[in-house]
């Protein structure tokens, strides 16, 4: 059947700046996708360094981008290149039959079961993070927090042993992210081929961790990863479990990092909520160590940590390239083009759903309120198909952290220091946020 003809239909509305290069990315700002998104409605044009961008705002065009419309998209092409090459092939950048066949391969690593056996071992990497926080007592609570998310995540995903082992993979993790977001120019003095030098380097890691694997059976996601077979009794390449790998590790600790940051920057300027997850803690009766069960009691905390990740989404936008042209809302879209559906400053502050969405209210998440009630309002970790596959786990490490901190320490914020946010390529406080901490 012949594609509908869609030639008549207007392009969206908006700038596209300057002839060939368009707009600086700088105009995908918050207050200027705000501006466009009541100026014309939830579609609509610009140009990014050369590139013709549609782009999609609020809850019913993420469910077009993430659901309903999915045909007329694909990943690969729609992220930068330097995205592509630094993560591999990996779930990233896959599409269609081949990323559920991988995804389906990659879940059972995050499974309940799963999630149940990393507990205890979450529990003493907190408890040794925990203490070296107290011995420090002035610090920036980025870098330590993703030092620990890298740490649960190099531990509990590939098996790596705590210490200097991790801190090397931390710091070159920190080098492969400074790539994402320049010219991909591979020099050994450019930030762009620093980052291939230190992908290469955790890539060997990996390949060694796969063999150990391979030799030594474990359950942790990387014994799991290697085990699982498809329907067809297909099981992962090793090219395909470094990749994966690479990937999981990645995205198991910068999210994370980044939203544990912004909740401990959000707690003592809003002493009230603080102190209603302090008595949340104390209400559930927490032995020498947290079950399952204690994870799933804290409900006030499960709301706190949705307003973090919908006033502070770790990552701001996602990508797609344009690969069938499609209309929406009355307008064509052609193909060739990027898609780009916004998620800070898009659904996440529509006021049409949220109330007051510039304040830090963990009550609009309550049952009674229940303000995300809309489908694809809350993006924060994708949406449909493609939900982010570590949720589950990201979850548990947060819940697990600031359980311990909230029943047993404090931190105060040191003054005159830069609190802006800034992507990059996650969110984080341009300063790092240095805070003074202590047992309550």
């Amino acid at each position: 059947m012949p594609e509908k003809d869609l030639s008549h239909l207007p392009l969206p509305p908006g700038f596209m700046g300057l002839p060939f290069i368009g707009m600086p990315p700088m105009i995908l700002s918050k207050k200027y996708l705000q501006r466009q998104y009541k100026k014309h409605g939830s579609v609509f044009k610009t140009r990014v360094l050369g590139r013709n961008v549609a782009v999609f705002v609020g809850a019913e065009a993420n469910r077009f981008v993430l659901q309903t419309g999915m045909k007329n998209f694909i990943w690969r092409d729609g992220w930068p290149p330097t995205f592509v090459e630094l993560l591999g092939e990996s779930l990233f950048v896959q599409d269609g039959e081949e990323h559920r066949k991988k995804r389906r391969l990659v879940m059972p690593a995050f499974h309940r079961e799963a999630l149940h056996n990393y507990l205890a071992t979450m529990e003493s990497i907190t408890l040794r993070y925990i203490q070296k926080l107290e011995n420090l007592t002035e610090f920036k609570f980025l870098e330590q927090n993703k030092q620990f998310t890298f740490e649960i995540a190099s531990t509990l995903l590939m098996g790596s042993a705590p210490g200097s082992e991790t801190e090397r993979l931390s710091k070159l993790f920190v080098t492969l992210t400074e790539g994402f977001l320049t010219i991909p120019l591979n020099q050994s003095w450019t930030p762009y081929g620093k980052a291939l030098r230190a992908r290469q380097e955790i890539m060997d890691f990996i390949d060694d961790a796969i063999e150990h694997r391979r030799e030594n059976p474990t359950n942790d996601a990387l014994g799991l990863l290697i085990q699982t077979q498809d329907e067809d009794g297909n099981a992962l390449t090793n090219e395909e479990l470094q990749a994966q790998t690479l990937l999981l590790l990645f995205a198991g600790h910068e999210t994370s990092a980044s939203m544990l940051t912004s909740l401990a920057m959000m707690l003592p300027q809003h002493p009230d909520v603080w102190q209603k997850l302090r008595e949340e803690q104390a209400s559930l009766d927490i032995g020498d160590s947290l079950t399952m069960q204690n994870i799933k009691d804290m409900t006030y905390l499960d709301q706190v940590l949705r307003e973090t990740e919908r006033m502070f989404p770790p990552v701001p936008a996602g990508f797609r390239a344009v690969v069938n042209e499609f209309e929406f809302k009355g307008y064509r879209v052609p193909e060739g083009w990027t898609a780009l559906y916004m998620i800070t400053g898009g659904s996440h502050y529509d006021p049409d759903i949220y109330t007051d969405p510039e304040k830090f209210d963990p009550d609009r998440f309550s049952p009674e309120r229940n303000e995300a009630n809309v489908p694809f309002s809350m993006v924060g970790f994708g949406g449909g198909s493609r939900v982010c596959v570590g949720f589950a786990f990201a979850q548990l490490e947060m819940k697990v952290l600031m359980s311990y901190l909230l029943r047993n320490y404090t931190w105060e914020l040191v003054k005159r220091q830069n609190l802006r946010t800034m992507y990059f390529p996650t969110l984080m406080p341009m300063g790092g946020m240095k805070v003074r901490f202590h047992r309550i």
